[in-house]
């Protein structure tokens, strides 16, 4: 990684490279620099034995203008990425529009999905109302909140 000169954070350079376990983003400001940020990822991988699939390789465009209209291929090799309207990444949703609403649905989806996993012990006439809420403030609410220190909510929510 340390190659791929990726010191800094995008607002002061052409690119960004976040990595977590095996699932690695590539943020640019250009299509040129996407391409050969990742070339050069490619090869320092391949020197580890290590393969990219070219199945999971989606990417997601942001703009400042509205240049949906326009087809933007991205192709590696003879191979085209499928651009997506929005992509998970470590349970953050993110969207061509930078746009929070489809996080906020998702995490009360989750929140609701960690409720109701555990509604047997929250209907429980042995436990505590205090052991309740407790164990409600530890399975279901961190469920729900996940990330929301980060979101900018827009003034019509």
């Amino acid at each position: 990684m340390k190659k791929l000169e990726i010191r800094g954070n995008i607002t002061k350079r052409l690119k960004q490279v976040c990595v977590y376990a095996d699932d690695v983003v590539l943020v640019t400001r250009t299509k040129q620099t996407l391409t050969n940020t990742f070339q050069k990822l490619k090869q320092e991988a391949e020197k580890y034995g290590l393969a990219i699939n070219r199945n999971k390789m989606k990417y997601v465009r942001h703009s400042r203008t509205q240049t949906y209209g326009k087809d933007i291929e991205i192709e590696t090799e003879g191979v085209k990425i499928e651009e997506v309207k929005n992509v998970k990444y470590r349970g953050t949703v993110v969207t061509k529009d930078n746009l929070i609403e489809e996080e906020i649905k998702e995490r009360i989806a989750a929140g609701n999905q960690a409720f109701f996993a555990n509604k047997k012990i929250f209907q429980s006439k042995l436990i505590s109302k205090k052991s309740k809420i407790k164990l409600y403030k530890a399975l279901t609410r961190p469920v729900a909140v996940y990330g929301s220190e980060c979101w900018v909510l827009p003034e019509n929510m």
